[in-house]
């Protein structure tokens, strides 16, 4: 009985999840809730509300300039494929109009003296989570130039710059500029704002239409545009989530591709670390994290800081492997591709049904809705599950060993068998169904308030104290009979049986 009854179990974790809008995959993941110390948790869409908005077109200077935001939505729109919510929300982003004229200073066909992107797509270099940019060729129908526009993390991006447009033209990238454009990030990451950096090269017939293994070699020599921003504020939800999850003893650990001090803006705003993080130790980026890698100091910051920026999803991979070598059952919470890797590894991989379809596929657990309250229910649920399921697990084993005792007792005391086959098999048959209701009964909350995990050692020590002690019983039967009864021919056998019987 105990597969049925530990496999009903599960299914009744199951049937409770999919009503609180969780789906479950793999039924084993339920227990892996009750037991998660840590959840990692991405940061857009999971603790955000995933609705990106475009916030700014700056320049270099820290003026709007229409300009900017049109080299953006050219590249936006030559990325193949499914567009990422950066490139969404450029597409869908309306220039205000200005005395009436469409699409801000447009005059004569062109934009503040420069041309409107009336182009021709010639090639690409797609986004990844290493190089951090995209960038497209065009060859604009106006002029016949080729240009490259990169769109970029902003570090990733300024490190490829080598001049940078000002008000008065093309200046080269000194340190004086390269400071200005970094403090301006930096007060714009730490009001909340993510930033990309667009940047612009002119390109030869030739370099143009280079192999595309070649076109990476391109993304040199850079003239730094101006800056967008983008806004994705945390969800409503999330702090009072990330408040009750604590109460639960689990720890919650942010890792983000994004910049510090955006993933820092949001991360206080969600309590989830204080204002001194960056000097206290509560916050890391992924290259500094990289550097650490294979090292006894990769683990101890591991374990330390709460706050994961600008990670790949190698780096992320390599957190919850860590964490898991540090004796924690780890939960890993993504929808998006550079997820997959940390929920693949996690004991238990949690997706949303809006993820994407890789992420959803290595996932154990599928959240119907992007609400953080469910996976705080999924915890409630799992340690509900695993509390029924060793109550059974105890109840049967010490059970089974007390009687094994009992019996060998018998044997080297008794002239008869204690009790016949036939009634040993009813017996068991009556105790397993008398278990069947176990998946419906109820837990006390102090169980609920803690991670549960499967301890064999403290399972062992509660079989040996209570499986001789229901023995004591039975030997008291045997005294009964024995002694005040006076049971010890064996042609009275079934009477003993009979008593041991009723009484077991």
């Amino acid at each position: 009985m105990l597969p049925a009854i530990v496999n009903a179990n599960l299914a009744r974790g199951a049937f409770r999840l999919a009503k609180k809008k969780a789906i479950v995959k793999r039924l084993d993941s339920i227990q892996n809730l009750g037991a998660m110390s840590v959840l990692c948790s991405d940061k857009t869409g999971t603790l955000t509300n995933d609705e990106i908005s475009l916030s700014h077109y700056l320049n270099c200077t820290g003026h709007q300039e229409p300009y900017v935001f049109h080299l953006a939505d050219v590249n936006a729109a030559c990325q193949s494929g499914d567009k990422n919510a950066i490139d969404s929300a450029i597409i869908n982003f309306k220039l205000p109009d200005h005395n009436g004229a469409h699409k801000a200073d447009a005059i004569d066909g062109k934009l503040q003296g420069r041309p409107l992107p009336n182009y021709q797509k010639i090639s690409e270099i797609p986004f990844t989570f290493e190089t951090r940019r995209s960038s497209c060729i065009v060859k604009y129908t106006t002029t016949g130039k080729y240009e490259l526009i990169c769109k970029g993390a902003f570090e990733e991006t300024l490190n490829l710059c080598t001049h940078i447009q000002t008000s008065s033209g093309i200046a080269p990238l000194d340190t004086p500029h390269r400071l200005s454009l970094s403090h301006r990030v930096a007060t714009l990451n730490s009001n909340g704002y993510r930033t990309i950096l667009i940047a612009t090269r002119q390109l030869t017939a030739d370099q143009a239409t280079l192999d595309s293994d070649a076109l990476p070699a391109l993304e040199t020599a850079l003239i730094a545009h101006g800056l967008l921003t983008f806004l994705d504020p945390p969800k409503p939800d999330a702090a009072p989530s990330i408040a009750h999850l604590r109460a639960l003893g689990i720890q919650v650990k942010v890792l983000t591709g994004d910049t510090l001090g955006v993933a820092l803006s949001v991360c206080r705003s969600l309590n989830l670390v204080v204002e001194v993080d960056e000097e206290g130790g509560q916050a890391v980026t992924g290259p500094e994290l990289a550097r650490l890698e294979g090292s006894l100091e990769f683990d101890e910051v591991v374990r330390r800081c709460v706050v994961f920026a600008k990670m790949t999803p190698a780096l992320k991979g390599l957190v919850v492997l860590s964490l898991q070598k540090a004796g924690e059952c780890v939960g890993m919470l993504g929808d998006g591709i550079n997820d997959c890797v940390a929920l693949r590894y996690a004991d238990v991989g949690i997706s949303v049904d809006s993820g994407a379809g890789v992420a959803k596929d290595v996932a154990e657990i599928i959240l119907t809705e992007k609400e953080l309250g469910i996976i705080v229910e999924c915890v409630t649920t799992g340690r509900f599950t695993h509390g029924n399921t060793i109550k059974y697990i105890k109840m049967v084993a010490s059970s089974n060993f007390g009687n094994v005792f009992s019996i060998l007792a018998a044997s080297a005391w008794l002239p008869f068998q204690p009790m016949t086959g036939i009634q040993i098999l009813v017996q068991n048959l009556l105790y397993d169904i008398s278990q069947i209701a176990i998946p419906w009964d109820r837990v006390d909350e102090e169980y609920l308030a803690v991670p549960r995990r499967w301890d064999a050692k403290e399972l062992f020590r509660f079989i040996l104290c209570l499986g001789p002690l229901s023995s004591t019983i039975d030997i008291c039967t045997y005294c009964l009979g024995w002694f005040y009864y006076g049971i010890r021919d064996p042609t009275q056998a079934a009477k003993f049986q009979t008593h041991w019987f009723l009484q077991w």
